[in-house]
């Protein structure tokens, strides 16, 4: 039906039913325009329809398939280790295997690490003083009492000195107040340019939205003059982006994915080759943004490229870079070949979470036999959250889910060839094509058997990407490719470190007063060794 049917329908509706009535009717009528105008649209997927009308559920196993009504069991299987339900693909190294305890739910003094932290004697007694209560006894130093402030402020605050000026009225000199030592030469002080990257690529807020604030806070700040202050910054901390790629080439393990990725300027160069070359147009159209996580004993490296290339590409280039004297990296990422770095020499691993994914899509469909490869799968991340709470080595770690991993998967393995060979699945249902991806794929989803430090899945790269989806989601675009470069130097310095438990405000800052430094020696200003420099 089109819109004029519709609105003859209404209007006889109108005629023949009560106000309420024909409210409810019309109702129904623009869900039904809604709903079409989704299924009209070749990117919307029944999964997504799904999760429109009844929301987004989580892949956890225990969500997933329940608790109850167990048919098969992983964890009567050898292999297992502890509770196969807490195993879950969604870890990281930070995570804890086993619950909190409840708390207050309150921080203490010492996660208040960037506080400014002021000592307040007592007024009338110092250590070793007589006791002013008995008089008999002295008094000693205990550990210090703690209050803790918190005020409030604007992101970017502003100062105004006004100078004194004064005139001799007869040779009409002039003598006006020298500036404070605080009071910078430039009007814009280099923690300006830290927060405003800090607040646009870090936390995803645009321009627009922080000119918004400021002005309400009554310190205005354009977003133009917010875009002058990041280019300008961006160009002192390039030395710091180029050596973060050089250090992330030398890489035990290096994750890499894409999300796409709008660059205004670049959009306009397809639609003029296209229309330049019409129907003879070959050429590449999509934009990404590459995320690629190294990972190397003592630090993490995340780096971002927005452009034409694909993940894959980015990665060659960052592996140009590599030692020669080095043996190839781990590389971990999901089955697409755009996430290959050509030529170069990887040992490639595959995505578990995005195997388990599959069946986790379909599982209303097939429920019990989905059950029990999440069940299975439960059983190897519960084996290595273990090997994280014991801090293995990753040759311990590899031993360890050779003994107690590779039995569950010998087992799922089997499983799946008897739904194929067998004809217990259709190979072109959606469990059969989930069955299928694994089979082809299975020495690479189950590197962590065979390889030392290989990781399960690629995880580390999905949770980097988050960056760049929020900027896209927030801000929508970038207008030039100059402005993704600039995104993608600050998301790399921001989110490397948090990678590394560094404050990025304080990073950021060190780094431009220390810009002729960091010129001549990079390699001495990253996140993890920057503290020493400045000692």
């Amino acid at each position: 039906m089109d819109h004029t049917q519709l609105d003859d329908v209404l209007r006889r509706v109108e005629q023949a039913l009560d106000e309420k009535d024909t409210t409810l009717i019309r109702k129904l009528f623009q869900s039904y325009v809604y709903v079409a105008g989704l299924v009209e649209d070749k990117n919307t997927s029944i999964r997504h329809l799904r999760q429109l009308f009844f929301g987004k559920r989580t892949e956890k196993t225990a969500t997933v398939v329940g608790r109850q009504g167990e048919k098969s069991d992983p964890a009567s299987q050898p292999g297992v280790a502890g509770d196969a339900q807490s195993g879950e693909p969604d870890t990281d190294e930070s995570h804890q295997a086993n619950t909190a305890p409840p708390g207050h739910g309150r921080n203490g003094a010492d996660a208040y690490r960037g506080a400014e932290r002021i000592d307040v004697p007592h007024a009338s007694l110092k250590a070793g003083d007589a006791c002013p209560e008995c008089g008999q006894g002295t008094v000693y130093e205990k550990t210090s009492g703690v209050l803790v402030r918190i005020t409030g402020q604007p992101p970017l605050a502003a100062k105004i000195y006004q100078l004194q000026k004064l005139r001799c009225h007869l040779c009409g000199r002039v003598f006006t107040a020298q500036a404070p030592q605080e009071a910078s030469e430039q009007k814009y002080d280099v923690t300006a340019g830290s927060m405003i990257g800090l607040l646009k690529y870090g936390s995803g807020l645009p321009f627009n939205r922080i000119e918004g604030l400021q002005g309400h806070l009554e310190i205005p700040l354009p977003a133009s003059t917010q875009w002058d202050i990041v280019q300008a910054v961006a160009n002192n901390l390039a030395p710091a982006f180029e050596e973060l790629i050089r250090q992330a080439a030398q890489g035990d393990v290096l994750h890499n994915d894409d999300t796409t990725v709008k660059i205004l300027e670049l959009m306009g160069q397809n639609r003029q080759e296209a229309l330049a070359d019409g129907d003879d147009a070959d050429q590449r159209t999509g934009l990404f943004t590459s995320g690629v996580v190294a990972l190397r004993a003592g630090y993490r490296v995340a780096l971002f490229f927005s452009g034409r290339k694909h993940a894959g590409e980015n990665l060659a280039q960052v592996l140009k870079h590599r030692a020669a004297e080095l043996p190839p990296p781990i590389q971990m990422c999901d089955a697409l070949s755009r996430n290959l770095p050509g030529e170069l020499q990887t040992i490639l691993g595959n995505c578990l979470a995005h195997a388990r994914r599959q069946f986790v899509d379909v599982y209303d469909r097939f429920p019990e036999e989905c059950r029990y490869l999440l069940e299975a799968l439960a059983v190897v991340y519960r084996n290595d959250a273990i090997a994280r709470e014991r801090q293995l080595s990753p040759e311990d770690r590899l031993r360890f889910h050779q003994q107690e991993s590779q039995p569950t998967m010998q087992e799922l393995r089997a499983w799946l060839r008897r739904q194929i060979d067998n004809k217990l699945t259709e190979s072109n249902s959606g469990l059969g094509g989930a069955i299928g991806y694994m089979l082809r794929h299975w020495d690479k989803l189950t590197l962590f058997l065979r390889q030392a430090g290989a990781p399960l899945d690629n995880n580390f790269c999905e949770r980097a990407l988050k960056k760049a989806i929020l900027h896209r989601k927030n801000a929508l675009f970038y207008k030039t490719q100059n402005g993704a470069r600039v995104g993608d130097l600050f998301m790399s310095l921001i989110y490397t470190c948090q990678l590394n438990q560094v404050n990025p405000f304080d990073y950021l800052t060190e780094l431009q007063r220390h810009a002729d430094q960091l010129a001549v020696n990079p390699e001495q200003w990253l996140p993890w060794n920057y503290r020493e420099m400045l000692a």
